[in-house]
Protein backbone atom coordinates (compact mmCIF):
# COMPACT_ATOMS: atom_id res chain seq x y z
CA UNK A 1 0.00 0.00 0.00
CA UNK A 2 1.17 3.46 -0.92
CA UNK A 3 -0.41 6.81 0.57
CA UNK A 4 0.01 10.22 -0.79
CA UNK A 5 -0.87 12.93 1.56
CA UNK A 6 -2.50 16.21 -1.43
CA UNK A 7 -3.59 17.64 1.94
CA UNK A 8 -4.22 17.21 5.68
CA UNK A 9 -4.82 20.74 7.12
CA UNK A 10 -8.22 21.59 9.02
CA UNK A 11 -10.60 24.40 8.02
CA UNK A 12 -9.03 26.53 5.10
CA UNK A 13 -6.82 26.40 2.95
CA UNK A 14 -3.89 28.82 3.30
CA UNK A 15 -0.65 29.86 0.97
CA UNK A 16 1.35 26.71 2.31
CA UNK A 17 -1.32 23.86 3.45
CA UNK A 18 -4.28 22.20 2.04
CA UNK A 19 -7.32 20.38 2.65
CA UNK A 20 -8.06 17.05 3.29
CA UNK A 21 -6.84 15.04 0.25
CA UNK A 22 -4.90 11.59 -0.41
CA UNK A 23 -4.66 9.14 -2.57
CA UNK A 24 -4.19 5.25 -1.79
CA UNK A 25 -2.39 2.89 -4.07
CA UNK A 26 -3.32 -0.70 -3.75
CA UNK A 27 -3.37 -3.54 -6.12
CA UNK A 28 -3.80 -1.43 -9.19
CA UNK A 29 -6.34 0.76 -8.06
CA UNK A 30 -5.83 4.39 -6.89
CA UNK A 31 -8.60 5.51 -4.84
CA UNK A 32 -9.35 9.19 -3.65
CA UNK A 33 -9.78 9.72 -0.57
CA UNK A 34 -11.54 12.98 0.58
CA UNK A 35 -11.32 15.96 -1.98
CA UNK A 36 -10.93 19.62 -0.74
CA UNK A 37 -10.11 22.61 -2.27
CA UNK A 38 -7.08 22.11 -4.79
CA UNK A 39 -6.57 18.63 -4.70
CA UNK A 40 -6.18 18.75 -8.43
CA UNK A 41 -3.59 21.37 -8.27
CA UNK A 42 -2.09 18.92 -5.86
CA UNK A 43 -2.89 15.77 -7.99
CA UNK A 44 -0.57 17.63 -10.95
CA UNK A 45 2.05 19.10 -8.73
CA UNK A 46 2.86 15.04 -7.15
CA UNK A 47 2.25 13.79 -11.06
CA UNK A 48 -0.63 11.35 -10.16
CA UNK A 49 -2.32 10.43 -13.14
CA UNK A 50 -5.83 11.67 -13.15
CA UNK A 51 -6.73 8.46 -15.38
CA UNK A 52 -5.89 6.11 -13.02
CA UNK A 53 -8.31 7.12 -10.58
CA UNK A 54 -12.06 5.37 -11.26
CA UNK A 55 -12.99 6.10 -7.50
CA UNK A 56 -13.19 8.56 -4.72
CA UNK A 57 -14.40 8.00 -1.19
CA UNK A 58 -16.12 11.31 0.64
CA UNK A 59 -16.17 11.14 3.87
CA UNK A 60 -18.40 14.29 4.89
CA UNK A 61 -20.02 17.30 3.33
CA UNK A 62 -18.09 19.61 5.05
CA UNK A 63 -16.06 22.13 2.35
CA UNK A 64 -12.92 21.13 3.19
CA UNK A 65 -13.37 17.77 2.26
CA UNK A 66 -15.37 17.87 -0.92
CA UNK A 67 -15.06 21.42 -1.99
CA UNK A 68 -12.54 20.16 -4.73
CA UNK A 69 -14.90 17.66 -6.47
CA UNK A 70 -17.15 19.35 -8.32
CA UNK A 71 -13.89 20.62 -10.07
CA UNK A 72 -11.73 17.59 -10.26
CA UNK A 73 -14.94 15.83 -11.89
CA UNK A 74 -15.17 18.85 -14.71
CA UNK A 75 -11.61 18.77 -15.28
CA UNK A 76 -12.11 14.79 -16.16
CA UNK A 77 -14.62 16.07 -18.76
CA UNK A 78 -12.24 18.62 -20.52
CA UNK A 79 -9.40 15.98 -20.47
CA UNK A 80 -11.94 13.17 -22.53
CA UNK A 81 -12.41 10.91 -20.03
CA UNK A 82 -14.37 7.93 -20.75
CA UNK A 83 -14.03 5.34 -18.16
CA UNK A 84 -16.60 5.52 -15.61
CA UNK A 85 -16.42 7.47 -12.26
CA UNK A 86 -17.76 5.84 -8.87
CA UNK A 87 -18.30 8.60 -5.94
CA UNK A 88 -19.02 6.77 -2.53
CA UNK A 89 -20.19 10.10 -0.25
CA UNK A 90 -22.78 10.73 1.92
CA UNK A 91 -26.71 11.34 1.01
CA UNK A 92 -26.97 15.01 -0.73
CA UNK A 93 -23.58 14.61 -2.55
CA UNK A 94 -25.42 13.75 -5.94
CA UNK A 95 -27.70 16.85 -5.98
CA UNK A 96 -24.85 19.01 -4.56
CA UNK A 97 -22.53 17.75 -7.73
CA UNK A 98 -25.24 17.76 -10.46
CA UNK A 99 -27.02 21.33 -9.65
CA UNK A 100 -23.36 22.72 -10.21
CA UNK A 101 -23.00 20.48 -14.01
CA UNK A 102 -26.53 21.61 -14.45
CA UNK A 103 -26.18 25.66 -13.81
CA UNK A 104 -23.21 25.67 -16.43
CA UNK A 105 -24.77 22.98 -18.72
CA UNK A 106 -21.29 21.03 -18.21
CA UNK A 107 -22.71 17.40 -17.69
CA UNK A 108 -20.05 15.05 -18.21
CA UNK A 109 -19.22 13.03 -21.35
CA UNK A 110 -18.19 9.70 -19.00
CA UNK A 111 -20.83 7.97 -16.83
CA UNK A 112 -20.95 9.11 -13.51
CA UNK A 113 -22.05 7.01 -10.44
CA UNK A 114 -22.95 8.69 -7.00
CA UNK A 115 -23.22 5.96 -4.28
CA UNK A 116 -25.08 7.81 -1.52
CA UNK A 117 -23.98 6.25 2.54
CA UNK A 118 -26.74 6.41 4.88
CA UNK A 119 -26.15 3.35 7.21
CA UNK A 120 -25.35 4.17 10.55
CA UNK A 121 -23.62 1.11 10.65
CA UNK A 122 -20.61 -0.42 8.61
CA UNK A 123 -21.28 -1.72 5.18
CA UNK A 124 -19.10 -2.82 2.54
CA UNK A 125 -19.30 -0.28 -0.38
CA UNK A 126 -16.27 -1.59 -2.78
CA UNK A 127 -15.14 -5.10 -3.35
CA UNK A 128 -13.70 -7.35 -5.77
CA UNK A 129 -11.69 -10.09 -6.15
CA UNK A 130 -8.28 -8.02 -4.36
CA UNK A 131 -9.45 -5.81 -2.09
CA UNK A 132 -12.62 -4.87 0.44
CA UNK A 133 -13.40 -1.31 1.47
CA UNK A 134 -16.45 -0.59 4.13
CA UNK A 135 -17.48 2.58 5.78
CA UNK A 136 -16.02 3.10 9.62
CA UNK A 137 -18.86 4.91 11.64
CA UNK A 138 -17.59 8.15 12.77
CA UNK A 139 -19.22 11.12 15.32
CA UNK A 140 -18.66 14.13 14.00
CA UNK A 141 -21.03 17.18 13.55
CA UNK A 142 -22.61 15.65 10.66
CA UNK A 143 -23.01 12.38 9.34
CA UNK A 144 -19.45 11.05 8.65
CA UNK A 145 -18.04 8.29 7.65
CA UNK A 146 -14.19 6.87 7.36
CA UNK A 147 -13.12 3.96 5.77
CA UNK A 148 -11.70 0.84 5.79
CA UNK A 149 -9.50 -0.53 2.87
CA UNK A 150 -8.98 -4.70 4.01
CA UNK A 151 -6.61 -6.47 0.86
CA UNK A 152 -7.44 -9.94 0.21
CA UNK A 153 -5.69 -12.68 0.80
CA UNK A 154 -3.61 -12.80 -2.68
CA UNK A 155 -1.97 -15.77 -4.70
CA UNK A 156 0.52 -18.52 -3.58
CA UNK A 157 4.09 -18.20 -4.75
CA UNK A 158 5.47 -20.24 -6.64
CA UNK A 159 8.96 -22.13 -5.33
CA UNK A 160 10.79 -21.86 -8.31
CA UNK A 161 13.79 -23.98 -7.59
CA UNK A 162 11.24 -27.28 -6.23
CA UNK A 163 8.85 -26.89 -9.40
CA UNK A 164 11.95 -27.30 -11.28
CA UNK A 165 13.25 -29.94 -9.26
CA UNK A 166 10.14 -31.82 -9.89
CA UNK A 167 9.77 -31.28 -13.38
CA UNK A 168 6.78 -29.46 -12.90
CA UNK A 169 4.76 -28.29 -16.07
CA UNK A 170 4.28 -24.70 -17.07
CA UNK A 171 0.64 -25.33 -17.22
CA UNK A 172 0.15 -26.21 -13.38
CA UNK A 173 1.71 -23.29 -12.72
CA UNK A 174 -1.41 -21.37 -12.38
CA UNK A 175 -3.21 -24.12 -10.26
CA UNK A 176 -0.54 -24.23 -7.56
CA UNK A 177 -0.77 -20.26 -6.82
CA UNK A 178 -4.39 -21.34 -6.06
CA UNK A 179 -3.27 -23.69 -3.62
CA UNK A 180 -3.71 -26.89 -5.61
CA UNK A 181 -1.51 -30.19 -5.33
CA UNK A 182 0.22 -31.20 -8.23
CA UNK A 183 -0.48 -34.44 -9.64
CA UNK A 184 2.96 -36.38 -11.86
CA UNK A 185 1.86 -38.69 -14.60
CA UNK A 186 3.27 -41.79 -12.72
CA UNK A 187 1.08 -40.53 -9.72
CA UNK A 188 3.05 -39.26 -7.69
CA UNK A 189 1.00 -36.27 -5.76
CA UNK A 190 3.26 -33.56 -4.92
CA UNK A 191 1.61 -31.60 -1.91
CA UNK A 192 0.81 -27.64 -2.81
CA UNK A 193 2.91 -26.35 0.50
CA UNK A 194 6.19 -27.94 -1.18
CA UNK A 195 5.68 -26.42 -4.56
CA UNK A 196 4.98 -22.31 -2.95
CA UNK A 197 4.97 -20.42 -0.35
CA UNK A 198 2.45 -18.59 1.31
CA UNK A 199 1.26 -15.48 -0.03
CA UNK A 200 1.82 -12.15 1.62
CA UNK A 201 -0.18 -11.09 4.95
CA UNK A 202 -2.95 -8.88 3.61
CA UNK A 203 -2.26 -5.49 4.76
CA UNK A 204 -5.32 -2.94 5.73
CA UNK A 205 -5.52 0.92 5.90
CA UNK A 206 -8.34 2.88 8.17
CA UNK A 207 -8.56 6.55 7.51
CA UNK A 208 -10.81 8.02 10.22
CA UNK A 209 -11.25 11.99 9.42
CA UNK A 210 -13.57 14.31 11.38
CA UNK A 211 -14.38 12.71 14.12
CA UNK A 212 -14.90 12.88 18.21
CA UNK A 213 -12.81 10.47 20.24
CA UNK A 214 -14.86 7.38 19.40
CA UNK A 215 -13.65 4.01 21.19
CA UNK A 216 -16.49 1.81 19.47
CA UNK A 217 -14.55 1.51 16.04
CA UNK A 218 -11.56 -0.73 17.54
CA UNK A 219 -13.57 -3.63 17.32
CA UNK A 220 -13.71 -2.90 13.70
CA UNK A 221 -9.97 -1.73 12.65
CA UNK A 222 -8.08 -3.91 14.98
CA UNK A 223 -4.44 -4.83 13.62
CA UNK A 224 -5.06 -2.51 10.63
CA UNK A 225 -1.50 -1.85 9.13
CA UNK A 226 -1.72 2.05 9.20
CA UNK A 227 -4.41 4.34 10.67
CA UNK A 228 -4.96 8.01 9.52
CA UNK A 229 -6.71 9.95 12.39
CA UNK A 230 -7.58 13.62 12.82
CA UNK A 231 -6.33 15.10 15.66
CA UNK A 232 -7.17 18.65 14.83
CA UNK A 233 -6.03 20.07 18.82
CA UNK A 234 -4.07 19.00 21.63
CA UNK A 235 -4.66 18.59 25.22
CA UNK A 236 -4.47 22.11 25.68
CA UNK A 237 -7.72 22.54 23.63
CA UNK A 238 -9.67 19.58 24.53
CA UNK A 239 -12.87 21.87 25.23
CA UNK A 240 -12.75 22.56 22.38
CA UNK A 241 -12.25 19.13 20.62
CA UNK A 242 -15.74 18.26 22.73
CA UNK A 243 -17.51 20.97 21.33
CA UNK A 244 -16.67 20.66 17.73
CA UNK A 245 -16.62 16.62 17.38
CA UNK A 246 -13.27 16.59 16.93
CA UNK A 247 -10.14 14.46 18.37
CA UNK A 248 -7.07 15.62 20.37
CA UNK A 249 -3.21 14.21 19.25
CA UNK A 250 -3.65 11.76 22.74
CA UNK A 251 -6.71 10.55 21.87
CA UNK A 252 -5.92 9.32 18.45
CA UNK A 253 -3.16 7.59 20.07
CA UNK A 254 -5.56 5.86 22.28
CA UNK A 255 -7.09 4.49 19.60
CA UNK A 256 -4.12 3.02 17.54
CA UNK A 257 -3.54 1.55 21.12
CA UNK A 258 -6.69 0.35 22.13
CA UNK A 259 -7.01 -1.34 18.48
CA UNK A 260 -3.36 -2.94 18.21
CA UNK A 261 -2.18 -0.66 15.01
CA UNK A 262 0.66 -0.90 13.41
CA UNK A 263 1.24 2.66 12.02
CA UNK A 264 -0.34 5.94 13.35
CA UNK A 265 -0.47 8.76 11.10
CA UNK A 266 -2.03 11.91 12.34
CA UNK A 267 -3.59 14.96 10.26
CA UNK A 268 -6.23 17.21 10.26
CA UNK A 269 -3.94 19.86 12.28
CA UNK A 270 -5.95 23.10 13.31
CA UNK A 271 -3.47 25.88 11.96
CA UNK A 272 -3.93 27.70 15.87
CA UNK A 273 -0.50 26.37 16.21
CA UNK A 274 2.91 26.94 15.46
CA UNK A 275 4.47 23.29 14.85
CA UNK A 276 3.10 20.23 14.23
CA UNK A 277 5.47 18.36 16.10
CA UNK A 278 3.57 19.02 19.24
CA UNK A 279 0.89 16.33 17.89
CA UNK A 280 3.54 14.03 17.57
CA UNK A 281 4.99 14.84 20.98
CA UNK A 282 1.67 14.48 22.72
CA UNK A 283 0.72 11.06 20.49
CA UNK A 284 3.87 9.22 21.59
CA UNK A 285 3.27 9.85 25.73
CA UNK A 286 0.45 7.01 24.79
CA UNK A 287 1.69 4.72 21.34
CA UNK A 288 5.18 4.42 20.41
CA UNK A 289 4.63 4.42 16.00
CA UNK A 290 3.41 8.03 15.02
CA UNK A 291 4.27 9.65 12.03
CA UNK A 292 3.36 13.19 10.82
CA UNK A 293 0.98 13.67 7.83
CA UNK A 294 2.14 16.59 5.94
CA UNK A 295 1.31 17.97 2.01
CA UNK A 296 3.15 16.13 -0.19
CA UNK A 297 4.27 13.11 2.17
CA UNK A 298 4.59 9.88 1.15
CA UNK A 299 3.99 6.61 3.35
CA UNK A 300 4.69 3.06 1.78
CA UNK A 301 3.58 -0.07 4.28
Amino acid sequence: MKLHILGCYAATPRTMTNPTSQVLEVRNHMFLIDCGEGTQVQLRKHKIKFSRINHIFISHLHGDHFFGLPGLISTFRLLGREKELHVYGPNGIKEAITLLLKLGDSWTNYPLYFHELTSKEPEVVFEDDKIKVETIRLNHRIYTNGFLFKEKLGERKLNVEAVAKYKVDKAYFQNIKNGRDVVLDNGTVIPNTDLSFDPPTPKSYAYCSDTAYKPDIVGQITNASTMYHESTFLESEAHLAERTKHSTAKEAAAIAKAANIGQLILGHYSTRYKSIELFKEEALEVFPNVELADDGKFFDF
